[in-house]
Order: structure tokens, then sequence, then C-alpha cells
């Protein structure tokens, strides 16, 4: 079967890269090659009761499947330059924020029209930060949650769904190079396109790199983020999230002058976990709608680590590290800050005393015994410095979930026009390990669908 365009992945970048050709070019033949479900099948067995933590299921709902592992996100699309990728290094500021906002504008008209669109240009809480060496990063931040991500998820689908093909739970094996375009190989078939797109996310990362040494593909080692998700009263952060809802802020330590940040913040929200190739970590959501909301707010405290010569495997390392979790913990680990720094584990009983309820099932354990010293001295000395601006942040209840690590995918060698070696072969999103969220990996597809038709 031929296509015009063959689209893998269906996660963010893939859905804009489809909804852009469709609607600049729509008697182009396009199909899209999912390995997880469709947005309506995918449901995670884990419901707290029979099924209390992960199966290990085919394909996991939460990670993969259309949506991509952003469906179930709490739908927050960063609109900047200054955290979420370096998209702007290859097409320039001004259009990576055009594009940026051009997908909010499609958000709004499928369904998110309504939710509030928050900015941390300006406030009085940069001032604040800045007198507690904290450092708040400026960005406009549209808070679609959970459940109305999910409805705009829902309403592109069925616009695309009779406009091109999908191919559900069809992992591609490989790709290979024709002498007038690429072959797509599946278990069952083999499909033939012009033009074809890599859109496989953080999920996809192994694939990538196997596709990457087949195909010859030059790409370098990326970091890996590793730290834990706090848990504490929405009371603590209300001052700040009924504001700005994210604040992305950015802590250097005094011991190691490294930098800890706090990323992906869930106001009355709720922990969740997440499998990425078998392993469980954690992760944050929250939703619009006030009945699902939670007396809890949640966010993480990561490290960022590079390493060179001789060691480049960032993922292996943070895979390590959250496999002794789930080693250790049977998958996710929970600890009171009172017992971290007093040196000992958490037990059931103290989790159940404490004076906070936690929204994820977690094994009570010992977070020293996981993560590497230098990583938790800076979360701890974080924690810290956060009390400075959020009064109640170290206190002994709150709750410190681990492993978080933020897998990236290794950077693709790509032009300016984010094409690989081969024309018209590209890699979009946060695969090519440009990206790393919902917003840049949306505005990453949009260019490059825009680029294909251009060049048709």
């Amino acid at each position: 079967m031929f296509y015009d365009v063959i689209i893998i992945g269906a996660g963010p970048g893939g859905i804009f890269s489809a909804y852009e050709l469709i609607q600049k070019k729509p008697q182009l033949k396009v199909a899209v090659f999912e390995s997880g479900n469709p947005l309506h099948k995918r449901h995670c067995p884990i419901d707290g009761e029979k099924i209390k933590s992960c199966i290990n299921c085919k394909s996991c709902s939460i990670m993969s499947g259309f949506g991509g592992a952003g469906a179930f996100s709490d739908g927050k699309y960063n609109i900047t330059n200054d955290f979420g990728g370096t998209l702007y290094e290859y097409i320039g500021k001004k259009q990576a924020l055009d594009l940026m906002h051009y997908v909010d504008e499609i958000n709004m008209s499928f369904g998110g029209r309504g939710t509030k669109l928050y900015s941390t240009a300006g406030t009085k809480f940069k001032k604040v930060c800045i007198q507690n060496d904290l450092h708040l990063l400026d960005a406009s931040v549209r808070h679609l949650g959970t459940d109305i991500n999910y409805i705009v998820l829902g309403n592109l689908y069925t616009e695309l769904k009779d406009k091109i093909d999908f191919y559900f739970n069809t992992p591609v094996e490989t790709v290979k190079i024709l002498e007038n375009g690429y072959d797509v190989v599946t278990a069952d078939n083999n499909y033939t396109c012009e033009k074809c797109i890599f859109s496989v996310g953080r999920s996809g990362s192994k694939w990538m790199e196997k596709v990457c040494k087949e195909l010859d593909i030059p790409t370098k080692s990326n970091r890996v983020d590793i730290g834990v998700r706090v848990e504490l009263p929405a009371d603590v952060f209300s001052h700040l999230t009924d504001e700005l809802y994210e604040s992305k802020i950015v802590y250097r330590t005094e011991k190691y002058g490294d930098k800890v940040r706090t990323f992906c913040m869930n106001p009355k929200g709720a922990v969740v976990n997440e499998n990425t190739n078998g392993i469980i970590t954690v992760n944050g959501h929250s939703y619009e709608d006030p009945a699902r909301q939670t007396d809890n707010t949640n966010f993480a405290l990561l490290v960022a680590k590079h390493f060179s010569e001789p060691f480049k495997d960032s993922n292996g390392y943070g895979e390590s590290i959250a496999r002794l979790s789930n080693m250790l913990g049977g998958g996710v680990i929970v600890q009171r800050f009172g017992d971290l720094i007093r040196g000992r584990r958490s037990t059931q009983s103290r989790i159940d005393e404490a004076f906070i309820t936690p929204t994820l099932q977690a094994t009570p354990g010992d977070l020293s015994l996981v993560l590497p010293k230098r990583i938790l001295d800076g979360i701890i000395e974080m924690i810290y410095a956060l009390d400075k601006v959020a009064p109640g942040t170290a206190n002994d209840d709150t709750l410190l979930y681990g492993v978080e690590v933020k897998f990236y995918n290794m950077e693709v060698d790509v032009s300016e026009k984010l094409e690989t070696r081969y024309k018209g072969l590209y890699i979009i999103g946060d695969g090519s390990g440009i990206t790393h969220s919902l917003s840049h990996a949306s505005a990453s597809g949009v260019y490059v669908a825009r680029d294909i038709v251009e060049n048709m």
C-alpha cells in the first residue's frame, strides 16, 4: 500500500502533523501507525482495589496510544522558549512561539475554550524567588486539565479518522530506504510512502535508537532528569498556583552547584504510576473539573545529569536507578520528608498517621537506598529553599515518591527543517531529543507538515 506521508506515532507531534497536512492539502493520502490503542480504549487496569500495582500490559495505556504519553497528563501547554525543548535553535524563537500559539488556537477550537491561560511574566513572585536565591522562569501556561485534554484529543480524532488511515496496535518494526521514498515494515505488512515522519515520543526511545543505528543517522547523548515527586497540602502552594498555576522554579545548590528544578506542578491533583519500557516510575495529573480535584498539590523535583566520555548512556543510568526502586519497593516508593532527614525508612503506620492522605498507593520505604547521595542532597536542599517562599514545604509529613525519571531520547542529527540526511525523512517531537513538552512537540509537527506541503 502506498501513502504520500506515513507518520509513525500518534502523540502530539504526529497528531498535529496529520491535522496540518489535511488542512493544507486534503487530497494527500496519509497514514498514522501507533503501537498503542485508540483513545477510547486506553484504560489503565490499576483501580486501587482489585489491581493495586502495574501488571505490565503489552501496551501501556498511560504511555502509548492516540495522544501519546500526554493524553493522560494534566494537559499543560507551556508557551515559551525558556524550557520545554530547543526547537527554537532550529527554526528561530519567533517562529517557535508563533507555532505554539497556533497549536493553542487549535486546542481552543476543539474543546479547550474557557480554560485559563496563566502567565508568570511580571508577577510579584519573581521578586520573592530571587530574594531567596530561587529563579522563576517566564512562560504563558494553558492548563487544559486531564479531563479537558481528553476531550480535545477526542475531538481531534473525530476530525481526522475519516480523512486519514490509522493503524492502532501496529508497531513499526523498521523503516527501509527506497529509491524514491520509504518502506515501513510491520509484523504483518509493508507500506511505502514518499515522505515519512518519526514521532515516537519518549516511550519510543529504544526503537528510535535502533532505527538510527540501522539507517546510520548520527545521534548524540542527551541528559536524563532524576528526582522525586513531592506531594503536600494544596494550601501550601495555593498563593503561587492560584495565580501562576505552573511555576517553573530553578535553584542552584550550595553544596555541589547543581541545578534542581520544579517540574509538572499539579494543583489539587493526584500522583500516578507511569510505565516506561517496563520500568515503573511516578508522575502527576490534575483536573479542570472541581469535582475531580483533591486536597493535595504535587510536583516533581528533578536534577539533570549529563554524561560524556567514557559513559554516554544517560537513559541507561536513569533506568538503573528506577529499576533499583522497583526492586526494593515492587514499584514506586513513598517516604515522609521527616523520615528521610532523620535517616529512617517510612512505614505504613507513619504514612497513615501523617496529616496528609496520599493520592497514590505506594510502598513505604527509604529513598536514600535508591537515589545517589549527590542527587538526594540537592533535592533536600531545594525543599528547604522552597520552604522560604512556600512555608510548609519542609514539613515532616510532606510526601516524596520515587523515583521520577524523565528520559530524553538521544538527540538526532537533523537539519533546520527537522529533516535527516535522507530527503523526506523527518524526526519530530520528544523522539527527536529536541522537544520535551506538549507544546514544543505539537509545534514541531505543524512545522514539518508545512514543509512537506510546500515541497510536494
